[in-house]
């Protein structure tokens, strides 16, 4: 199914649909600032599980991140950082970035990996932090690669989303166009932050 809500002022009904699909398990596509990703509610296990088996990974070894619709929350998801850190977190976000942060426990262990991180993200995106914040819970998310494209590793439109993935997932929304290049991604769990994947956020 796909389902247009506008960039810019996201009718309440049609968000409301999708929160109401996120919380029957439900796994969706949505845009964020940067590529269109692939996502689920992060408490629920067998939606994880679907999404999982949709990406081709096993549970245990996701590399996943959270979206948060602000940073009011991030305490809950990590354990306490650099006070610098923050500044840089608060600086670049809402925008095109992912930050490699230690978990906390409240972290479901089936989403953390073998060096207990978590990614985090928070979009620049209306679309998806209104869903974040009527859903109430983080939404657990990857990129949404097209493995059978050799030459675009991101597909932009949601029609050709909607032709290529909408038998596997619950819904697909469109936002508009997506851009073709991911996040930046920046480790923060060592002695300074370290970009690990140029993408299209800029350090200010």
């Amino acid at each position: 199914m796909l389902l247009e809500i506008h960039p810019d002022n996201p009718n309440s009904r049609h968000i409301a649909q999708v929160v109401d699909v996120l919380r029957k398990g439900g796994v969706i596509i949505f845009p964020t600032d940067t590529i269109y990703g692939i996502g689920c509610d992060v408490t629920n296990q067998k939606a994880f599980e679907k999404l999982c088996r949709i990406r081709g990974v096993k549970p245990q070894k996701a590399n996943f991140s959270f979206l948060l619709n602000d940073l009011a929350h991030i305490s809950e998801y990590t354990r306490p950082f650099d006070r610098e850190v923050f500044k840089l977190l608060k600086a670049t976000l809402p925008g095109p970035f992912t930050y490699i942060l230690p978990a906390s426990n409240m972290v479901p262990a089936l989403f953390r990996n073998n060096r207990k991180t978590i990614g985090i993200r928070v979009p620049d995106n209306k679309i998806i932090r209104t869903l974040v914040a009527e859903l109430g819970n983080p939404i657990v998310s990857a990129s949404l690669r097209d493995d059978l494209d050799t030459i675009a590793e991101y597909l932009t439109d949601p029609a050709d989303i909607e032709e290529r993935f909408g038998n596997q997932v619950d819904l697909v929304i469109d936002g508009g166009y997506g851009q073709n290049t991911a996040s930046t991604v920046i480790d923060c769990t060592g002695d300074a932050p370290v970009v690990i994947r140029e993408g299209l956020g800029q350090i200010p």
